[in-house]
């Protein structure tokens, strides 16, 4: 079910993006692509999917989206201010029009009382100005179930900033 309603989300936004002659791309923490996997699983998306960086370790998110090493170390990978960078870092370092960051903890483990299992902060970008950002609290849901919401929240925020966003000349 869960992936039906993803991928009806995903070709809505794709369908939104193309007929607006719009780019997309996605910076991934604790998605690891899924976002990107969502998109490209629908034929034709070529046209609109720039690219999705996976950035997994602290080290990715400063060496492909340029997010500064202090701001890591001042707020850590899980919050808002990385997760902004990491989405214009993104647009940045694409041809996207929009591009959405998601960083969180998925768990089982890696939670604690300031940064629980479950916290997940989204930020999306548009070239043409403004950044967009959410926190979600999933709580203690399955690691996959954690990853899931947030794909759908992520594709939710794009469609959003899609629509938002000037048609491209």
């Amino acid at each position: 079910m869960h992936e039906h309603m993803t991928y009806i989300k995903a070709n809505a936004l794709l369908d939104k993006a193309r007929a607006k002659g719009l780019r997309l791309a996605s910076a991934e923490s604790c998605t690891g692509g899924l976002v990107a996997a969502a998109l490209t699983e629908i034929p034709g998306s070529s046209d609109v999917f720039d690219r999705g960086f996976v950035t997994y370790s602290n080290a990715a998110k400063s060496d492909m989206l340029g997010v500064a090493d202090a701001l890591l170390n001042a707020h850590g990978a899980v919050s808002a201010e990385v997760a902004r960078a990491m989405a214009l870092g993104a647009i940045d370092h694409s041809l996207a029009d929009v591009a959405v960051a998601v960083t969180g903890v998925a768990g089982p483990g890696g939670g604690s009382l300031e940064k629980p299992v479950g916290l997940v902060h989204f930020a999306c970008a548009r070239r043409d100005g403004g950044v967009d950002y959410v926190e979600r609290r999933y709580g203690p849901l399955s690691r996959a179930e954690i990853r899931a919401a947030s794909v759908m929240q992520a594709l939710d925020m794009m469609i959003d900033a899609v629509d938002a966003a000037q048609r491209r000349p």
